[in-house]
């Protein structure tokens, strides 16, 4: 199971690993189970910073951890969103002009305008986990969102030929999938139980209203409207647990 890992690793972060120089589709299937481990990797390393920096200062500590988070996914769901933002605005409700759009490389104001709010809404999220002293929503938001991805993947059809999420999407098998989802949704509610459920249902409702619009204009997902989802569901977790913070 190390090269679907590594596969795994090396898709959803820029942190270097080794994979080999063939890979079956079977290997790309088997990737997508260990999404939800990734998220929880990066939440430790994430978490470990805050430790480093400290809450003294927690709005400088916030947009620090926001701009490691970032680092560690090398852009690629923020790339996502953009892309999606700017699609669906572009798209006016077609199918395939959304599509089209969505593979254009240049970032139109519709991107920089979302990417923008998510971004700030995850460092204003943080700095008030922060000063609160709940850091263990910085495990949960990252797990929860990329078992947000594995369920997308078993839910709704990848409607490209090619593309990143193609070759996972396509060699998935359902049973072990559902499993991972269940037993990271386990994980999640453990690391919140202090903080109550409406992350975790702010962030449900909020991937469920996204999975809808996804199926209502694409009739499925892309690997930009998954990095999408995953940023989005991200900041709603983290907002979901400030409110049931009080």
């Amino acid at each position: 199971m190390l090269v679907p890992l590594r596969l795994a690793v090396q898709l959803l972060t820029r942190i270097p690993v080794a994979v080999p120089a063939e890979t079956t589709p079977r290997d790309w299937g088997r990737s997508v189970l260990f999404y939800p481990l990734v998220g929880l990797a990066i939440g430790v390393v994430l978490l470990a910073a805050t430790a480093v920096l400290g809450t003294g200062h927690a709005g400088m500590t916030a947009v620090l951890v926001v701009a490691l988070w970032l680092l560690l996914t090398g852009l690629l769901h923020v790339d996502g969103l953009a892309d999606s933002a700017d699609a669906w605005l572009g798209g006016h409700g077609d199918r395939d002009k959304t599509l089209t759009i969505m593979k254009d490389p240049s970032t139109g104001p519709a991107g920089v305008v979302v990417v923008g709010v998510v971004l700030v809404v995850k460092v204003v999220a943080l700095t008030a986990l922060l000063e609160s002293g709940a850091t263990l929503g910085l495990l949960a938001a990252p797990l929860l969102a990329r078992t947000a991805a594995v369920w997308l993947l078993l839910t709704l059809p990848y409607v490209r030929a090619e593309g990143l999420g193609a070759g996972p999407a396509e060699h998935l098998s359902p049973w072990p999938a559902w499993g991972v989802v269940a037993g990271s949704l386990l994980l999640g509610l453990i690391l919140t139980v202090g903080m109550g459920f409406a992350g975790l249902v702010t962030g449900a409702i909020v991937l469920i209203f996204l999975r809808w619009l996804m199926e209502r204009r694409l009739g499925g997902v892309t690997g930009d409207t998954i990095g999408a989802a995953i940023e989005v569901g991200e900041a709603a977790f983290l907002v979901g647990m400030v409110y049931a913070l009080g």
